[in-house]
C-alpha cells in the first residue's frame, strides 16, 4: 500500500503507451496478412478538424465492392498503411525505451495469423513479426501488453458469418487466441480479449464487424446479440488462456469507460445518469462476475430486445472471468431525463456541455477529475485490479523547421490526468499500470486521420499517407521521460 504522503506511484507501477495494430503496422498486403474490417475504413475530407463526425463505418453496398474487387478501391485507407511499425518497429521501440517505457500496448492483427480466419494452421510468417517485436521490446526491459481484438477481425469473418453477430465466429477467434497464447506464453505476460466491448453499442461494424444492413433485427438487437457472442468468446479464451499460460500470466476486459453525472439535482437525472452507468459498466460486469446482472435482463424485457442465448452459455460465462479491468477514459458526460432517454443510442459525445470543462480542438471535455472518480467507483464495484490503458489528448501538433514540436496542452493533460489517478491509487485503488494512447503518432480510430495527433513522437506523415514517415520527439517526449524516470515524482 502506497503512502498517503508518497509522491511516488507503487514499486513495479507499469508506466507506457498503448496501440492498436490497425492504426501503426500498415504492411496490409505483406508477409501473408489478410484484409481486416478496419482495412475497409475510408479517411473522408468531410471530416474537418474538431468535428464529432465519425467515419469508421463501412456500408453494406461499400463493404461488398471491396470484396468484389479483392479489397480494391478508389477511397483512401489509411489504416493499411498506418505509420508502417511493420518496418519501423525496431526504431520505434528504441524510442519508447529512451522514455523509460515499462510496458508497451499492442495488439495482434487476427489476419496476418489466419489470414481469413477460417485456416486450421496459422501463417508462420505472420507469427514470426510479433516473436520479432516481442523479442525487441523484452531486450529494452519493455513488458508487452497485447490485445487479442482491437477492431481488425478477417473481412471473410464479416462476409461469410456477418461477424460477431453469428455464433460461428466465437471458434475461430478461440483458435486464434489459443495459437497466441501457445506460442507467446514464454513473452507475454498481460493479455486483454476485446479491446472496449461496448464500441458495438457506438458502431457494430467497427466492434463486432457486423454489416447492421445485413440482418432485419433492430440495431441494437444486433449490438448485443454479437456482444454476447464476444462475451463467450472471451469467456473460452481465458479458460484456454488459463490451462497454457504460466500461473502468473493475467487475462483482462476492456471497456470505454464513461463517466456520467446528472445533469441536475432532479432525481430523475441522478437516476438517469445511474443507469447510463450501468449500461457502460455492464461490459465489465458480465467478464467480473460472470453472469448478465439483473439491471440487464429487465432493460432487454422492457427495450423488447431478444439475445438468443444457448443452453451452457450462463456455464461459459461464469468459468470464464477476468483477472483485472482494462478501459479508456478520455471524458465524462451529462445525464438528463428525457422521454424515450438510452443510454444505447450510439453518442460517443454527449450534446450537453458541462460548463465546468474545457473542451479539446475535437470537442471532447477535458476531465481529470472524472477520472479518479471512475477508478474509485470501479474498483468498489469489483475489488479486482484496474489498468487504465488508454488516456491521451488529440491535437493539432505543429512541427517546427528545427524538428521540435511544442506540445505543452497535452503535456498539461497528462499531468492532470496523472495526479488524479495517483490521488486514485493513494484512496486505495489498486492499479497495475497506465498507458497513455498512442505514444506515437498514429492513424486515428474515428477519423482515419493522421492530423488528430496523440504522440510523444511526431511521425512526418498526412492525412493522405504523404511524407517521409521521419520520427522526432515533441517537449512531451521529455517531460513523460521525467515522469517515468521519477517513478511520478516529477509530477509535483
Amino acid at each position: 500500500m502506497i503512502k498517503n504522503d508518497s509522491l511516488t506511484f507503487p514499486e513495479g507501477f507499469l508506466w507506457g503507451g498503448a496501440t492498436a495494430a490497425n492504426q501503426i503496422e500498415g504492411a496490409f498486403d505483406e508477409g501473408g496478412k489478410g484484409l481486416t474490417t478496419s482495412d475497409f475504413a475510408q479517411y473522408k475530407e468531410k471530416v474537418s478538424d474538431g468535428a464529432d463526425n465519425f467515419t469508421f463505418e463501412v456500408s453494406s453496398v461499400e463493404f461488398d465492392e471491396l470484396m468484389a474487387n479483392g479489397g480494391k478501391g478508389d477511397g483512401v485507407y489509411p489504416k493499411r498503411w498506418g505509420i508502417d511499425f511493420y518496418h519501423h518497429y525496431k526504431e520505434d521501440i528504441a524510442l519508447l525505451a529512451e522514455m523509460g517505457f515499462t510496458t508497451f500496448r499492442m495488439s495482434i492483427s487476427w489476419p496476418r495469423i489466419f489470414p481469413t480466419g477460417l485456416e486450421a494452421e496459422p501463417n508462420e510468417e505472420g507469427l514470426a513479426f510479433y516473436d520479432a517485436v516481442f523479442d525487441e521490446l523484452l531486450a529494452n526491459g519493455i513488458e508487452p501488453l497485447v490485445t487479442l481484438s482491437h477492431y481488425e477481425p478477417p473481412v471473410t469473418l464479416t462476409d461469410k458469418f456477418n461477424g460477431w453477430l453469428s455464433r460461428e465466429t466465437i471458434e475461430p477467434f478461440v483458435r486464434f487466441a489459443t495459437t497466441c497464447f501457445e506460442r507467446y506464453k514464454s513473452k507475454v505476460k498481460y493479455w486483454i480479449t476485446f479491446n472496449e466491448m461496448n464500441m458495438n453499442l457506438v458502431s457494430v461494424y467497427t466492434g463486432g464487424g457486423v454489416l447492421a444492413e445485413r440482418s432485419d433485427r433492430p440495431l441494437r438487437e444486433v449490438a448485443f446479440q454479437a456482444s454476447h457472442h464476444q462475451f463467450l468468446a472471451s469467456a473460452l479464451a481465458v479458460k484456454a488462456g488459463r490451462e497454457i499460460l504460466p500461473a502468473d500470466a493475467m487475462i483482462g476486459c476492456m471497456i470505454n469507460r464513461h463517466q456520467y453525472y446528472p445533469l441536475t439535482t432532479k432525481p430523475e437525472d441522478v437516476y438517469r445518469a445511474c443507469k447510463d452507468d450501468q449500461i457502460n459498466l455492464f461490459y465489465s460486469d458480465v467478464q467480473v462476475r460472470g453472469y448478465y446482472p439483473g439491471y440487464m435482463l429487465r432493460y432487454f424485457d422492457e427495450q423488447e430486445i431478444n439475445v438468443v442465448m444457448e443452453e451452457g452459455d450462463d456455464a461459459i460465462l461464469a468459468e470464464g472471468t477476468v483477472d483485472f479491468v482494462a478501459f479508456s477514459y478520455y471524458m465524462s458526460h451529462l445525464s438528463k431525463d428525457h422521454p424515450g432517454a438510452d443510454a444505447t443510442a450510439g453518442h460517443f459525445v454527449g450534446t450537453d456541455k458541462n460548463e465546468y470543462l474545457e473542451l479539446t480542438q475535437w470537442g471532447w471535455p477535458i476531465d481529470p477529475v472524472g477520472f479518479r472518480i471512475s477508478l474509485n467507483e470501479m474498483w468498489d464495484r469489483y475489488q479486482i485490479p484496474l489498468y487504465p490503458v488508454e488516456n491521451g489528448l488529440g491535437a493539432n501538433d505543429v512541427l517546427e523547421e528545427d524538428g521540435s514540436v511544442h506540445d505543452q496542452y497535452r503535456i498539461d493533460y497528462l499531468k492532470s490526468h496523472l495526479i488524479q489517478l495517483h490521488e486514485a491509487i493513494k484512496d486505495g485503488v489498486q492499479v497495475l499500470g497506465y498507458t497513455t494512447w498512442g505514444p506515437i503518432d498514429l492513424v486515428s480510430c474515428g477519423t482515419s486521420q493522421m492530423s488528430k495527433r496523440y504522440g510523444f513522437i511526431y511521425v512526418d506523415q498526412d492525412n493522405y499517407g504523404k511524407g517521409s514517415l521521419a520520427r522526432s520527439r515533441k517537449d512531451s517526449f521529455f517531460w513523460y521521460k521525467d515522469v517515468i524516470g521519477s517513478n511520478g515524482a516529477a509530477l509535483y
